[in-house]
């Protein structure tokens, strides 16, 4: 269903937080860019993607994360993936994300 919403925006004085649910995929993954775009235009300190509701994640998914991660390390801005769900932390660890993105519980 590509006019499924799957991100959502929160801000307060100093991080941002981008939540994914759902399915990211070729389908949604646009509405992931813009959010993440969004959330560094805004200049917090810190963006928090939240996994939490996330259920599903594909290569075009992880490419928009990876954008958003890189995006943010250049211009100073802490960058971590938060709660992600077993299936999805397997998917992470198998693309090798894990390895130089932070992600907390």
């Amino acid at each position: 269903m590509p006019d499924e919403i799957v991100t959502s925006l929160d801000t307060d004085r100093d991080a941002t937080t981008v939540s994914l649910r759902g399915e990211v995929d070729v389908l949604t993954v646009d509405q992931v860019r813009v959010a993440l775009e969004e959330a560094l235009a805004a200049r917090p300190r810190e963006i928090v993607v939240d996994l939490r509701e996330l259920t599903f994640i594909d290569s075009t998914g992880l490419g928009a994360l990876i954008f958003g991660f890189q995006r943010a390390r250049d211009t100073g801005i802490r960058f971590r993936l938060s709660g992600p769900s077993r299936p999805v932390h397997q998917i992470l660890a198998l693309s090798g994300l894990l390895e130089v993105v932070e992600v907390t519980p």
